[in-house]
């Protein structure tokens, strides 16, 4: 292994890059692995499971492919707005294949944010679903399409005829690696969502050097709970797959027993996860006694994964768990977890880089490659990193530098071997009294105590120390609040520093989150400057 003497990780060139976009690796497992289950989930506005090989599923996303050629022109993009629906990933091959831009929007938007996305992108198609539970997302379209001068074609996934209506003979001339292949929407932690456009290399790559890097089996069944609409899903849980002929269960509506029971049906033995879902599903199985689906590989990050929920995982479902960092940005891995690593690494940082990226550490003020074990911002360069900013080149200028270097924003520090070890968010840092605090290493003690189910910490203006540390708690059962907090702070207080130990404390139903999983801090700070949390004293 590789032994560092400043915080800086050169590329490990020693992996080759694939050459594939999305459609043509489609396009090669259909002729290698033919008969082979690729998709199974549920579509639309039905309740029966569908199962697709990989050459149904190729013949699929060729009538999808011919029907958006005619539909549209070379540069198009083409919004899918749609729960987990097995319609979702098909309508993703067929515009990799057509070669146009698939613009991907989180099915839960209210119609500003749907106006908004739309409007960005620039869409001249939008394929949408009628409904995603109790939402009528066609009531919606209806109210919202005519304010979008670009669109040209508005089609309801129930008009099979027209999204999928061309011919299964398709013949793609879209072979391009570098050429943009989906719009992301940030997930909006600090405010209005950036367009992050990505390139296929990007997407096929991540995917691959993701799954080669956990080891994942070729064939395996993977279990995919996550909202296809962030590249979480639609990347690493649907591209992963497809890299080693596996097979994608896609979970349209996330209830934990029913996923569980699931994954025992179909022997799956990977599990895709945010935190959040993760917490649930070992969450319900600690509350029954039913038997647990034994996975292989547990593959997921998006926030800080407390080291009880790690451990929690490894004991309940057998398998090794991936902790994974990265951004949309990176689309989205930059680092994770090895099979083989000890087991303080697994608990305590987030691995190391996949294969051909070059990261540093660098100096928040001067922005100087920081010592080893020194706190700074993660910075990465390489083939996964974003092409732009869509629409907006000042962004785009002050994340990526002009050596190149995408700047993450988050805070971390790296060992000599080049692991990581994740610190918070630039701009989450709290200072008080000239003091540097790191909200997540507080958060991943908080959870440790075992009334504690979710934790969150922001800081509030204080006129004496300039900011004051503030948790706010997702408890378990039933505890007076103040003896609960009483409990909480006295185990914090034995393991950090006094000055860490939050002089505010709140306790809520639920954390504000993205559909990735992350907090909405800047959604928690307000609450309680406007005094709408309610304080524990």
């Amino acid at each position: 292994m590789t032994t560092l003497v400043e915080s800086y990780w050169p590329a490990d060139s020693s992996v080759a890059l694939s050459e594939h976009t999305v459609g043509t690796l489609l396009a090669e497992r259909a002729d290698t692995h033919n008969a082979r289950v690729a998709l199974v989930g549920t579509p639309h506005g039905t309740t029966q499971l569908r199962r697709l090989t990989y050459g149904e599923l190729y013949e699929e996303a060729r009538r999808v492919a011919s029907a958006l050629t005619e539909l549209t022109e070379p540069g198009d993009f083409v919004a899918i707005w749609a729960p987990n629906v097995v319609e979702w990933p098909i309508v993703q091959y067929g515009a990799a294949l057509a070669g146009r831009t698939l613009v991907a929007i989180n099915p839960v938007f209210r119609a500003d944010e749907l106006r908004y996305a739309l409007t960005h992108s620039s869409a001249t198609v939008l394929i949408h679903a009628d409904a995603n539970r109790d939402y009528d997302m066609a009531a919606v379209v209806s109210k919202v399409a005519s304010d979008v001068p670009s669109l040209v074609h508005v089609i309801s996934l129930s008009e099979r005829d027209r999204w999928r209506g061309g011919s299964a003979e398709f013949v793609s001339t879209a072979t391009d690696p570098d050429a943009p292949a989906m719009l992301q929407y940030t997930s909006g932690t600090t405010g209005l969502p950036k367009g992050v456009l990505l390139r296929h290399r990007s997407l096929v790559n991540v995917a691959m050097l993701t799954m080669e890097a956990a080891e994942i089996t070729e064939g395996a069944v993977c279990v995919n709970p996550l909202p296809m609409f962030h590249t979480a899903s639609c990347v690493i849980g649907t591209l992963g797959p497809l890299s080693i002929a596996g097979t994608a269960l896609l979970v349209e509506t996330f209830a934990p027993q029913s996923v569980l029971d699931w994954a025992i049906e179909e022997k799956a033995t990977v599990l895709f996860f945010v935190p959040t879902i993760l917490g649930a599903l070992l969450e319900t199985m600690r509350n029954n006694d039913r038997p647990a689906p034994q996975f292989r590989s547990i593959l997921g990050g998006a926030a800080n994964v407390p080291a009880v929920m790690i451990e929690g995982a490894r004991r309940v479902f057998g398998g090794a768990v991936h902790n994974l960092f990265g951004q949309t940005e990176l689309a989205p891995v930059l680092t994770l977890i090895r099979r083989s690593d000890a087991i303080e690494d697994q608990l305590g940082t987030v691995g190391r880089p996949i294969g051909q990226v070059e990261v540093k550490i660098v100096d928040t003020v001067s922005g100087a490659t920081a010592p080893l074990g020194v706190q700074g911002e993660i910075c990465a360069r390489g083939y996964q990193q974003m092409i732009e900013y869509y629409k907006d080149p000042d962004a785009t200028t002050r994340t990526v530098d002009g050596d190149g270097w995408l700047h993450l924003g988050d805070l971390g520090s790296m060992d000599e071997r080049g692991y990581i070890t994740l610190t918070g968010r630039l701009k989450d840092l709290i200072i008080s009294g000239g003091e540097n605090i790191a909200p997540a290493e507080v958060e991943s003690r908080l959870v440790e105590h075992s009334a504690v189910a979710q934790a969150a910490v922001v800081g509030v203006p204080h006129e004496k120390w300039g900011e004051t540390v503030a948790a706010v708690l997702v408890v378990r059962g039933e505890r007076r609040p103040a003896e609960l907090v009483e409990s909480v702070r006295r185990q914090l207080g034995q393991r950090v520093a006094p000055f860490k130990v939050p002089k505010r404390w709140f306790i809520t139903d639920a954390l504000p989150l993205t559909a990735s999983g992350k907090v909405q801090k800047f959604v928690l700070r307000d609450a309680i400057l406007s005094d709408r949390l309610d304080e524990v004293r």
